[in-house]
């Protein structure tokens, strides 16, 4: 029994650790403003097709599925403000972190693990570079600082995605009815739950990315069997977080 207990017992250990050393080097000199700003236009610029796109036709879904029954009830006209709730809230940041997750915790496990097992990452200790401080912590920073953009970019793309199905599509109801109903059904605590939601989600997706890559083992199969971890992990803990963070806001 515990055998079996014993290694994922370990590895929890070991990312509590690599995420304490992580977030404690944020404030340490050196700062590596150079891959700082690569790895922001590596995860930021070049996750934003993939997010528009996502964007868009999750709004423009939401609003097609909600046409038949807001029309039963008589109530076309509130479809901007279910589409605008259910972005803001929910849809907006768990996608646009799944879908992060899925391009840039996979590419942080397999560029690390690479380095992990040609050695690279020894030779750095060896010349005295912390390999958290140059490697983990400029990924850190970098998703903390552009995933909450992307979602705010991801939702704005999903009220437009609504508003053409919604407006131009099937006549649901008037353009300026649809803004005003999705404006105006926006909160101060959906707004803080929508932001709050990325910068808890980047964390996680660049740690757990960096994790894996970190303790990669067992060559190019190894560099594989991380990447595929990475994923997935970081796809579950999106979900499973996002239930603790919407349980707090629903109470509040």
């Amino acid at each position: 029994m515990l055998d079996i207990l014993k290694p994922p017992v370990l590895a929890l250990q070991d990312f509590y650790s690599l995420a304490g050393r992580a977030i404690r080097n944020i404030v340490r000199r050196p700062h590596y403003y150079d891959d700082i700003v690569l790895q922001m236009d590596i995860i930021g610029v070049g996750s934003l097709p993939i997010v528009l796109l996502t964007g868009f036709f999750s709004g423009a879904v939401m609003a097609l599925q909600m046409s038949r029954a807001l029309s039963q009830y008589g109530a076309t006209g509130q479809v901007g403000m279910i589409v605008s709730i259910s972005l803001v809230r929910e849809l907006g940041p768990v996608l646009t972190a799944v879908v992060v997750a899925g391009r840039n915790a996979s590419g942080m496990a397999s560029e690390l693990g690479s380095m992990k097992v040609t050695e690279q990452i020894d030779a750095m200790r060896a010349l005295g570079t912390d390999p958290i401080q140059k490697l983990v912590k400029p990924r850190l920073i970098a998703t903390a600082v552009v995933l909450p953009l992307l979602t705010i970019v991801a939702d704005f793309v999903g009220l437009v995605g609504g508003y053409v199905v919604a407006v131009p599509l099937l006549s649901l109801t008037t353009a300026g009815e649809y803004w005003n109903t999705a404006w105006r059904a926006i909160e101060y605590n959906d707004i803080a739950q929508g932001l709050l939601k990325p910068l808890v989600f980047a964390i996680i997706i660049a740690l757990v990315g960096c994790f894996y890559g970190m303790r990669t083992s067992g060559g190019t199969q190894g560099v594989g069997r991380a990447t595929t971890q990475a994923v997935v992990v970081a796809s579950v803990w999106v979900f499973v977080v996002t239930f603790f963070i919407t349980r707090v806001f629903v109470n509040l």
